[in-house]
């Protein structure tokens, strides 16, 4: 862990000696580091499946909410140097929206953040969950975490022939089993009026839930609740250890965050033209692959997910980082 100097905050950087390390910035009264190094390792996953040789990081900045504008600003100005270099590139986290990181997106040297990102998750997230079920048509689907790319995730499971039938955003919850209409769930953040909280919504039982509100969403004691096939991240580790076992016993497919979450490293770093459609395709073909490829492992797809990354991980480290990336 790296202590900054000029305001309560700190990096973790997976792999010290990492020539670019990219990782969310979270703000709070008091970041723990346990989290941090959870959300970093599952980047370094993510850049292990898809054999790039870089690793995950995650900032903290210690702040009350009257004194996170001043912290930010210093944050940004001290690691505007690790920026430029390519040591540490900063992604918006909790309480750190996009806009207090935009000073730094000039020296940034990624082809592409911001919104042109956001659309390779939608299309990685997308891809994966059509890899595990076959398709969408006719699948009922559950949002858990209606976020900044809630709505484009929902309109992209419409426009599949899914029907989003459940959604939660913080602690309140909607259920339409005939599913919701595409205008009902346009805005981040907000979903439609119900009587139903979270924890009800879900819930519901549906064939595919796509989580990842925040790290440990689902933990043991909901993943009890669930009724659901297959769980599908869209945001980083959102299933725990025990989750994850409960999970298995039950017969749901569980999607490894570091693969359906992987869209925005092909709009990072391109191969391609950097325009949003052909970042997408290519985010949505490269994820596809990688699922076809362990989709029939005996050991299932999270184990099969890990040993894939490490393999490569020891073509270029003589140790591999202790522990795989699941929340606590």
């Amino acid at each position: 862990m790296e202590k900054l100097n000029t305001v309560d905050a700190f990096i973790v950087f997976d792999l010290a000696d990492a020539s670019e390390s990219v990782g969310a910035v979270r703000s709070g009264r008091k970041i723990l580091p346990g989290g941090a190094r959870d959300l970093a390792r599952s980047l370094t996953y993510t850049f292990a499946t898809f054999e790039m040789r870089r690793g995950g990081a995650s900032a903290g900045i210690n702040a009350a909410d009257e004194d996170r504008p001043d912290a930010l600003a210093r944050f940004t100005d001290e690691i505007a140097p690790m920026v430029a270099s390519g040591r540490f590139l900063p992604e918006p986290g909790t309480r750190v929206p996009r806009n207090a990181l935009e000073s730094l997106a000039a020296a940034d040297p990624r082809a592409v953040v911001g919104e042109g990102a956001d659309h390779a998750t939608v299309a990685g997230v997308m891809a994966a969950a059509t890899s595990v079920m076959g398709g969408l048509e006719n699948r009922t689907v559950a949002i858990e975490g209606f976020d900044r790319t809630g709505p484009a995730l929902a309109a992209a499971a419409i426009d599949r022939g899914a029907r989003v039938v459940a959604v939660t955003a913080g602690n309140r919850g909607a259920i339409d089993r005939g599913g919701f209409p595409t205008a009902a769930l346009s805005t981040q953040g907000r979903i439609p009026e119900g009587e139903q909280t979270a924890t009800e919504a879900l819930a519901e039982p549906v064939d595919v839930l796509l989580a990842g509100s925040r790290m440990g969403a689902v933990n043991h004691t909901g993943a009890e609740l669930l009724n659901v096939g297959t769980l599908v991240p869209h945001g980083p580790i959102p299933v725990t250890a025990r989750a994850l076992a409960v999970l298995s016993r039950a017969g749901t497919t569980v999607v490894p965050d570091f693969i359906s979450t992987a869209g925005p490293l092909f709009a990072w770093w391109p191969t391609g033209e950097p325009t949003p459609d052909a970042v997408a395709t290519d985010a949505a073909a490269r994820i596809t692959a990688c699922m076809e490829e362990i989709a029939d492992h005996p050991d299932g797809l999270f184990l099969a997910a890990a040993r894939r990354a490490e393999s490569f991980l020891s073509t270029w480290r003589d140790v591999l980082p202790f522990g795989r990336p699941l929340a606590s």
